[in-house]
């Protein structure tokens, strides 16, 4: 009796091999019987699979980067409003605006000289007079307050579009900054000049208090307004 042995038997491996053979045979197998539309699918699920982290790694960097941008521009503001005569005011009143003003001294002072408070004290200086009972005197005096304002309106728009035609590669720029400090610092005067005319008058103390709560934020917004404005030229 004869047995016949392949010479290449040390090739058919062992039991487990040739399983593992027949696996593999088995998935390519599947694989070539799929449709094409899958053949095309699974690649790009492999692609999209190892998109992932590069994306949640760029939303990581982008949040880690806004937040840093906020912590620079709350930073920046703080530091300019130690510089004014009411600090407290001064982040109150601008700390809603750090996304535009950032770190830009010009924004800033834009940002300072606003115009919505003086309209608003403009609106309340005239509820007093209103009010019944009030002597002549006071009547008048009511009456230039609300003159005064007006003028520091005025002025204060005049150094809004000095401030908006500023620009750093002007030969007169300097100049033109200190046009600004003038219009901003008359503006200072006429609204100081409000109380002032109580002075040598008649005028109940419950009047004089209500107006100078009322012309109080407007002169201090302004006085920052100032103090911002005299770092443009250092």
């Amino acid at each position: 009796m004869f047995f016949f042995f392949p010479k290449n038997i040390e090739t058919l491996g062992t039991p487990s091999a040739l399983t593992e053979r027949k696996m593999e045979t088995k998935s390519v197998g599947l694989y070539s019987t799929c449709s094409p539309s899958l053949q095309l699918l699974v690649p790009l699920l492999l692609t999209s699979l190892l998109f992932v982290p590069n994306v949640q790694n760029s939303s990581a960097a982008a949040i880690t980067t806004t937040k840093t941008s906020k912590t620079t521009y709350t930073m920046y503001l703080k530091t300019a409003c130690n510089t004014t005569i009411c600090p407290k005011l001064c982040y109150s009143s601008l700390s809603p605006y750090t996304s535009t003003i950032k770190t830009n001294d010009l924004r800033l002072c834009k940002a300072a000289l606003t115009l919505k408070v003086a309209k608003k004290t403009s609106a309340l200086i005239k509820t007093p007079s209103r009010q019944k009972g009030l002597s002549k005197p006071e009547v008048g005096v009511v009456q230039d307050c609300q003159d005064e304002i007006g003028d520091s309106i005025d002025e204060l728009k005049q150094a809004l579009q000095a401030l908006g035609s500023l620009k750093g590669t002007n030969n007169n720029v300097e100049f033109q900054i200190a046009d600004i400090k003038t219009w901003v610092s008359a503006a200072i005067t006429d609204e100081s000049g409000c109380t002032d005319g109580f002075d040598g008058l008649k005028v109940s103390t419950t009047l004089k208090n209500k107006i100078r709560n009322i012309i109080s934020k407007f002169n201090g917004l302004t006085s920052n307004a100032l103090a911002l404005i005299n770092k443009l030229d250092q």
